[in-house]
């Protein structure tokens, strides 16, 4: 079953979960901002991200707040990784996991090649 991890007021989000609704794509909601994706989710994501600045939801206040832009360059992975896993509003949303697939963002595309063929 995909993990996906999302906050209630987000668009993105929303339109995620309504892609998956649609297509009868069994998924569990996790409140990001509460329960943010544990640093081995995103170790996994990682490894698909094609960098660590792609897990960071960079338009976010908190992102902005915390000067990261200037501070993420010079940060070690495992302290960026702990960092996510402690503030789920520094994560780039929807982030969904699970059935050996890895989402971050919503790109319907992308969400339509990944999830091609999963089903409830």
């Amino acid at each position: 079953m995909l993990k996906v991890y999302a906050y209630k007021n987000c668009g993105a989000c929303r339109k995620a979960l309504q892609f998956l609704k649609s297509r009868k794509i069994a998924h569990t909601i996790v409140p990001i901002r509460e329960t943010p994706p544990t640093v081995a989710e995103l170790k996994k994501a990682l490894q698909s991200a094609g960098g660590i600045r792609r897990l960071f939801n960079t338009s976010g206040l908190d992102y902005r707040s915390l000067d990261l832009k200037t501070r993420l360059p010079s940060m070690s992975e495992e302290q960026a990784l702990a960092l996510l896993s402690k503030n789920g509003n520094l994560v780039k949303r929807p982030f969904a996991i699970g059935n050996g697939q890895i989402l971050i963002g919503f790109k319907e595309d992308e969400w339509k090649k990944t999830c091609q063929g999963v089903r409830r």
